[in-house]
């Protein structure tokens, strides 16, 4: 099932219209029915709004939406921060996989482990919004 098909059905259940969701939520009734209809692909932040008015955790939002799975969490405020896209996350899981390795050395901690794995985590994240912003600007320059 497709996050719209889920939201979709879930305002059903919840015997809302679009409009209200609409309303309730502060996303254009327009967005939603694009996003139920399989034409548009809500941002994390569409389904933390869309998951307060349903009722509905954000992370299973989030996980059918494809932005999380069960190997992979990034934290909630790292999304909102860095804005992150399915690219990203599809990006961070291969960079994940290939530090993992570093981390099957038992001689070091878990706490340290844990520590450095965050620490690695923020600068994967630092360095692809610095990228955004750099390459985002030259292609604006390209354009004009």
């Amino acid at each position: 099932m497709s996050i719209g098909e889920y939201i979709k059905k879930i305002r059903e259940d919840r015997k809302l219209s679009i409009n209200q969701l609409a309303l309730y939520s502060n996303v254009s009734a327009a967005h939603i029915s694009r996003i139920e209809r399989g034409l548009r692909e809500p941002s994390p932040e569409i389904l933390k709004k869309i998951s307060e008015v349903l009722d509905v955790p954000y992370e299973e939002l989030m996980k059918i939406a494809g932005y999380l799975n069960d190997n992979i969490n990034i934290p909630e405020d790292y999304v909102k921060k860095y804005k992150v896209t399915k690219r990203d996350l599809m990006q961070y899981e291969d960079f994940i996989q290939h530090a993992g390795a570093f981390f099957m050395n038992d001689e070091v901690a878990e706490e340290d482990k844990e520590k450095l794995f965050r620490d690695i985590s923020e600068l994967f994240w630092e360095a692809k919004e610095m990228n955004k912003k750099k390459y985002g600007k030259k292609k604006k320059k390209e354009e004009n």
